[in-house]
């Protein structure tokens, strides 16, 4: 059964928004919403992400999640069954709401370890990298989380759902996250309560320290609430986008790699190789003499600090 990606319709829906958003802030309230070069260098690697997920996602659906389906879930007496012992799964309405849960539960952990593991995060960083938060913002994606994204999800075609699903659930999770991206929505009443809303994710976005790792959801909030990254937005705190290591540039290649040259520097501090080892896949913060922290230490020290 064939279907297309939903991003194939969403990627001129997502220019027209965008143009929309700097067209109305740039003639209201918010004119400093968005910064010019700053759009630039978004809109740039979004396109180059696009060109690279269109050869890369050709890749992970044809043959790695094609072929993981196969290995895992071959026809016998005529029926596609899982090594398991169960029926692979087909297209009614409901093993299509079960996939996209799935998704959505992939979608947390592996974002969620984008931001716990330095080496993920130096590709993932590209997307937090501005200071500020808008639509434009939303495509600013790092063009190496593509290469390895794909394994976190393939667990889902190994137990029986199609490839071509997935991939549809993939597009319209990502649908979602881009219209994430506003600062025009306000919360949402009762829908704050189960899905993923605008004003949590400017929390997510934020370099504030009570906010930093937190609300790593796709569509549900669900799963942020069971593991303990949830934070709800506070009115009273202003929010500061970014990060706390900043590229400090609008040039392609050193947003895209300046992570990996700061982790490249940090594993000479030692000749330590359990330390070379945590500071390429330990916590991003990490260090071996307390010379950086990561978020949890600071907030534990911030803790003991306020109870002095």
């Amino acid at each position: 059964m064939d279907f297309t990606n939903p991003l194939v319709y969403g990627v001129p829906c997502f220019l027209g928004l965008i143009l929309l958003e700097l067209t109305y802030s740039k003639t209201h309230h918010k004119k400093d919403l968005y910064n010019w070069k700053d759009l630039t260098s978004s809109l740039s690697l979004g396109i180059g992400s696009a060109v690279i997920a269109a050869l890369i996602k050709t890749v992970s659906a044809i043959l790695i999640f094609n072929y993981v389906y196969e290995l895992f879930n071959p026809i016998v007496s005529g029926v596609r069954t899982n090594i398991m012992g169960w029926e692979s799964f087909g297209y009614v309405w409901y093993v299509w709401l079960l996939c996209m849960l799935l998704d959505d539960y992939t979608y947390y952990w592996f974002h969620r370890q984008n931001h716990m593991v330095r080496f993920l995060w130096a590709a993932h960083i590209v997307h937090h990298s501005s200071d500020n938060f808008n639509l434009g913002t939303a495509v600013r994606n790092g063009w190496f989380t593509i290469l390895y994204k794909p394994f976190f999800y393939v667990w889902i075609v190994m137990i029986g759902f199609p490839p071509e699903m997935l991939v549809v659930c993939l597009g319209i999770e990502a649908l979602w996250q881009f219209q994430l991206h506003s600062q025009y929505i306000p919360k949402m009443g009762i829908i704050e309560r189960f899905l993923n809303t605008h004003t949590m994710h400017q929390v997510h976005h934020a370099k504030n320290l009570d906010y930093m790792d937190k609300n790593h959801g796709g569509f549900l909030n669900v799963f942020d609430r069971i593991f303990g990254t949830w934070k709800e937005l506070d009115p009273e705190i202003e929010i500061e986008y970014g990060v706390s290591t900043p590229p400090n540039s609008y040039n392609l290649w050193v947003i895209l790699t300046h992570e990996y040259k700061n982790i490249w520097e940090d594993t000479k501090k030692s000749k330590n190789w359990r330390h070379k080892f945590m500071y390429i896949f330990g916590e991003p913060g990490w260090s071996h003499d307390g010379s950086t922290l990561t978020v949890k230490q600071m907030r534990k020290a911030l803790k003991e600090e306020e109870a002095v």
